[in-house]
Order: C-alpha cells, then structure tokens, then sequence
C-alpha cells in the first residue's frame, strides 16, 4: 500500500525501522487499547510484515508526516482471524497525533485500499470498547457498530463498513 497526501505518508516499513515500530508500542496510553503482546511478538509481528509486502496484498505499513517524515504510527490491512470472508482494518497512532484528524486519515486512506481491491470482502474494524476516540474516527468513515464480538478472554466493539 502506498497513500500520500499533504499530511501523511503511508508505506512500507523498511527492515532498519523495527526500532521506530517498537517505540510506538512503549507508551501505555497507546498499548491500553491493544491485546498484551511481549517484546518478542512485536518484533515477529514486523518482520512479518516484511515478508508480507512480497506476497500482498495485506500486511502493516508505516505512517509517517509528509512534511518532516516524523513516525505516526502504523496500520494494518489483513484478513479478519474471526471470519476469513472479511478484511479487518487498524491503526495506530503515537499519542502526539490524537485529536488532530490524523486517524481519520489513515482509516480513509485503509478503506480505499481495501475497496481499490476489489474482493467483495466487508471491510471490518474492532476497538477495545473503552476506545471511544477510535470508535469516533471509524463511524465518521462510513462504519457502524454491530453487535459486540466476544471472544476467549475478551469482548471487543465490532465495526462494518458500509459500502454505498
């Protein structure tokens, strides 16, 4: 996925910036909304998605500031593991970004992806049912809440994108 406009820049990741990954994930106002993954799973998590860019067409980007390059956060097209028929969508953004319309953005810019795919897979989204901020940013892209998703240890908000 490639996506730039005057205020970010979508990419793929290179292999010299796991550390830049890593750091999104040191802040606990950013890691209270995701399920608890060890220092070791962040970094199988990127170097697959390294191996995922050669093999398309899902995997995780990096968001980075157009203007000054600075690292945003990243985000995440892939099949939904709770129902292989969907495509799940997520992002992450580092905390100096919030508020300012950037998640907007990348939700945007992921479904427009997903759409420019063309594989009639609904485009689905899930936020920890706490994260009122991200609930916002989906809704205001076109997605609305359908029943809650529980799963083993945990119930997530469950979001569908509507297609016109």
């Amino acid at each position: 996925m490639q996506h730039k406009d005057d205020s970010i820049t979508i990419r793929e990741f290179t292999a010299q910036e796991l550390t830049l990954f890593l750091s999104l994930f040191e802040n606990p106002n950013i890691t209270q909304f995701l399920p608890y993954k060890s220092i070791e799973e962040y970094i199988k998590t990127f170097q697959k998605s390294l191996s995922d860019y050669h093999e398309g067409p899902f995997s995780r980007w990096g968001i980075f500031n157009t203007e000054d390059n600075d690292f945003v956060g990243m985000c995440v097209a892939r099949v939904f593991v709770d129902n292989p028929e969907q495509t799940e969508i997520g992002y992450v953004a580092n905390e100096k970004y919030w508020g300012k319309g950037v998640a907007t953005k990348i939700c945007k810019a992921l479904v427009d992806y997903c759409v420019s795919l063309n594989d009639n897979r609904d485009i689905v989204a899930v936020t920890d049912l706490d994260n009122i901020g991200s609930q916002k940013v989906l809704t205001k892209n076109g997605f609305i809440r359908i029943e809650n998703l529980v799963r083993e240890n945990e119930v997530v908000a469950y979001f569908i994108f509507q297609k016109d």
